[in-house]
């Protein structure tokens, strides 16, 4: 079983910044994608940024692109989402999620893909 713990949420002002850490308990990082999510209040749950296992090449959503940057280092474990210039809807609850994806180019958040989760940070933007 793999553990996936998140941390660093908290409260931002618009177009400030937070980190995100994502520990994972298990070296699944260069076999493994990692995904971060996030679902907002009366919303589905969206894919936000994740970072291939193979080759470590990241993507984004459209509407984080630019702002969030993802990395990951594979002898701690960790990967980090690095968010800027921070908006009010970005205040969501933020999960980590590890899985093989099948076609990362193409649907790299297809959440049936992710087999194991976090119990995710909340992260709120607001003045």
């Amino acid at each position: 079983q793999v553990q996936v713990v998140e941390s660093g949420g908290g409260l931002v002002q618009p177009g400030g910044s937070l980190r995100l850490s994502c520990a994972v308990s298990a070296s699944t990082l260069d076999s493994h994608t990692i995904a971060w999510f996030r679902q907002a209040p009366g919303k589905e749950r969206e894919g936000v940024s994740c970072i291939g296992g193979k080759d470590g090449e990241a993507y984004y959503a459209d509407s984080v692109k630019g702002r969030f940057t993802v990395s990951r280092d594979i002898a701690k474990n960790t990967v980090d989402l690095q968010m800027n210039n921070l908006k009010p809807e970005d205040t969501a609850v933020y999960y980590c999620a590890v899985g093989r994806v099948l076609l990362i180019k193409l649907w790299p958040f297809i959440e049936t893909e992710y087999e194991y989760w976090g119990q995710g940070t909340q992260v709120t933007v607001s003045s």
